[in-house]
């Protein structure tokens, strides 16, 4: 049939009509079909959208090239089989891949053609365009030969034109409504990790305890634990998993288990440091690494025993404002086997404050490029050293978001301080 300008109108009046209510991907295609048939006939038919144009649920991924998102009259159409929703073959693959339309009187003279049934005899297709590139094709079958001319190549093309709008529309709600989704996942996977750090600082006499982890994505890769142990020590921990999202966070809760599984008896820091290093590939298959700081904290005598795998050195800042660096003891766990790791003891006065942190905290840089950096740390805490360590660890980080000028971190950022009183 000739399109008119009135016959265009009834055409995108019964678009619109149909699928103003839906936001459906589905139930969009369907009625478009039905719109299709009411002006071109056909014996099958089929509307397909380029794969990775597709917003796919969880365990529905199409194997193929093309997705075969509404379709009549095909007996069966499986993507692991049929060849033009494998690899882009047959006339609709060849609609997409050139953005032109097709005419094919005798599919059986046409090698593009690709057998999807048996009956048909003629094939009639157009591309769905959107930004003038081809995301999918509109496709009608006929059991006739010459079944479809140049006028129904026009009504076709006018109603893909029309329908690249709706279709577009639907497939971003699709994407909404994926991505409001895996937010909510991401959330939910938020609420149980932070569940995994301390809820409140220990109370030890003598001592002020605060800690912090500020992830710079929805989920991280760093941790911080307080952990009681016999005669009344405390064990601290400061750890960054290498990496960053999902797959961080459950090597963190990996490491965060075998931690506590280990400190549960008398091993001494060397010995937790040494058996986890050995576990841990078993976890991650040396994808992941984590750096540890771990600190065994002897309030009856003031001293306290630490081990430093790969992470940042404690720094030990005393009463006089001096400030003493404390070495490593190892690389990261997780990456040699037999590694031969060691510890040290220190003394704290009264005024001392010690600072385990991840390089979240003095790597962060300014809109120059600079880096944060130790000195700019050491300089705030001595700066507000009599203030309680809770308070102190807000005082870093404004001075480290004003530095950086963002309240966003670019890496994970943890801190804990430890000041004896």
């Amino acid at each position: 049939m000739n399109l008119t300008d009135k016959h265009k109108y009834q055409l995108l009046l019964e678009i619109s009509q149909k699928v103003r209510d839906t936001l459906d991907l589905d139930e969009t295609m369907n009625h478009l079909l039905d719109t299709v048939k009411t002006v071109v006939d056909y014996d099958a038919a089929g509307i397909f959208i380029l794969n990775q144009d597709l917003v796919h649920k969880r365990h529905e991924q199409p194997k193929g090239k093309i997705a075969g998102i509404a379709h009549r009259g095909y007996d069966h159409i499986q993507n692991g089989q049929d060849d033009m929703l494998r690899f882009g073959k047959g006339i609709t693959g060849h609609v997409i891949s050139t953005n032109t339309s097709m005419i094919v009187p005798d599919t059986r003279l046409d090698e593009r053609y690709v057998k999807a049934r048996s009956q048909t005899l003629s094939e009639i297709a157009v591309p769905i365009l959107r930004n003038k590139r081809a995301i999918g094709a509109l496709n009608l079958e006929s059991n006739q030969l010459s079944a479809y001319d140049e006028s129904d190549l026009e009504v076709l093309q006018f109603i893909a034109d029309a329908a690249a709008i709706s279709i577009e529309k639907a497939m971003l709600h699709q994407q909404l409504l994926e991505k409001g989704l895996l937010d909510k996942q991401l959330q939910i996977a938020r609420d149980m990790q932070s569940q995994l750090f301390p809820d409140k600082s220990p109370h030890i006499p003598g001592y002020d305890i605060a800690g912090i982890c500020l992830p710079a994505e929805e989920i991280g890769g760093d941790y911080f634990d307080y952990i009681k142990l016999p005669r009344r020590e405390l064990g601290v921990a400061v750890a960054d998993i290498s990496g960053n999202g999902i797959a961080s966070a459950l090597m963190m809760t990996a490491f965060r288990g075998l931690l506590r599984m280990h400190t549960r008896g008398r091993l001494g820091s060397v010995k937790i440091a040494q058996a986890i290093n050995r576990l841990l590939p078993e976890f991650s298959g040396y994808s992941h690494f984590v750096a540890l700081a771990y600190v065994v904290l002897a309030p009856d005598n003031n001293v306290f025993t630490y081990t430093c795998c790969g992470q940042q050195p404690p720094l030990l800042l005393h009463a006089d404002g001096s400030v003493e660096n404390l070495e490593e003891h190892g690389p990261a766990l997780g990456i040699l086997n037999d590694v031969n790791f060691t510890n040290e003891k220190k003394s704290m006065s009264t005024g001392d404050i010690l600072l385990l942190y991840t390089d979240g905290v003095v790597e962060l840089t300014d809109l120059a490029g600079m880096e944060y950096g130790m000195q700019r740390l050491v300089s705030v805490v001595n700066q507000a050293r009599d203030i309680p360590s809770a308070k102190l660890i807000q005082k870093v980080t404004q001075a480290t978001q004003h530095f950086s000028g963002t309240p966003n971190y670019q890496d994970d950022f943890t801190l804990v301080i430890i000041k004896r009183i």
